[in-house]
């Protein structure tokens, strides 16, 4: 199932990059570069094994158009545990190392964003590293980035729903 829904995934993305890069064509003059984001991420897992989770993130965009933006992100997630059944679980923290593309769909302000990438687990002796791979949905104007992604970590055995807050610049 998951592979099918990433599948659908990149699908969707090939196809509107398509369609986005058709139609900028036209643009005439347009001035492509790099812009930085300073993130910080809170989330709810949709399991019963983790309460919520806190992290901050570094965003690296390249602008390809006014619509289409290619972008590498990493920091740190951490995921609180629950108690289980009176026994103490240590909280799991990870560096998550993300490439993506950015789609602006409305008003070049609106987008959809899918991510893949990698989930090194660095803290309380754990020892795994996770495929990862998110899309969401959000608002950027010149400073500010909000947004809303589903993230599913495949060997973490868990996913959430997270908000993401960012200040962002041009390089």
């Amino acid at each position: 199932m998951k592979k099918l829904q990433m599948l659908c995934l990149c699908a969707f993305a090939f196809l509107y990059a398509n369609k986005t890069f058709a139609q900028d064509s036209e643009i005439q003059n347009y001035d492509q570069g790099f812009r930085l984001g300073f993130g910080v991420n809170g989330g709810i897992p949709t399991d019963n094994d983790y309460r919520w989770s806190l992290g901050g993130d570094v965003r690296l965009q390249y602008d390809l158009t006014k619509k289409a933006s290619l972008t590498l992100t990493t920091g740190f997630t951490n995921l609180f545990m629950k108690d289980q059944n009176g026994v103490e679980v240590k909280d799991l923290g990870f560096i998550p190392a993300k490439a993506g593309f950015k789609a602006f769909v409305w008003e070049d302000q609106f987008y959809v964003m899918g991510e893949v990438g990698a989930g090194f687990a660095v803290t309380n002796d754990y020892n795994q590293t996770t495929f990862l791979w998110a899309p969401g949905i959000g608002y950027a104007n010149k400073y500010i980035d909000i947004s809303v992604r589903y993230e599913d970590y495949d060997k973490f055995n868990t996913n959430q729903v997270a908000l993401r807050l960012a200040y962002g610049f041009k390089l």
